[in-house]
């Protein structure tokens, strides 16, 4: 039986246009007992999918395919819906961190990423 009570589970939205790291990270935030309500490989599916789930948290590559990065869904997801951005990025470059900071990440995770590593990202933003 459910408890009305009970808060809601909160929602993850992966975006990775490597299937093998979204998939990785699909698993451990299921591990974490959250729901991943989606998963995108470009800047557009990831703003049409955060728009239809309104996700508590996005885990965004900077890296995607197509024209528009990660800070670019980043910024247009955290306008529009309000989600909180963790950013993931195997970069550690002054030019890739000043692209994040044009946004208001929760976090920014380097790849490799371990699981104590995301699950204290998640949980710290979802505060």
């Amino acid at each position: 039986m459910i408890n009305p009570k009970a808060a809601p589970t909160p929602r993850v939205l992966i975006v990775d246009d490597e299937f093998i790291i979204a998939n990785s990270l699909s698993l451990q935030v299921e591990e974490m007992g959250y729901q991943v309500c989606g998963m995108a490989s470009t800047a557009q599916e990831a703003i049409e999918l955060a728009h239809a789930w309104r996700p508590d948290v996005v885990l965004m590559d900077v890296r995607l395919k197509g024209d528009r990065d990660g800070v670019d869904a980043a910024i247009a997801i955290h306008d529009e819906v309000g989600s909180k951005v963790i950013f993931i990025t195997g970069s550690r470059e002054p030019a890739t961190m000043a692209r994040i900071q044009e946004d208001h990440p929760a976090g920014v995770l380097f790849k490799p990423i371990y699981g104590q590593q995301l699950r204290t990202a998640v949980e710290t933003a979802l505060g």
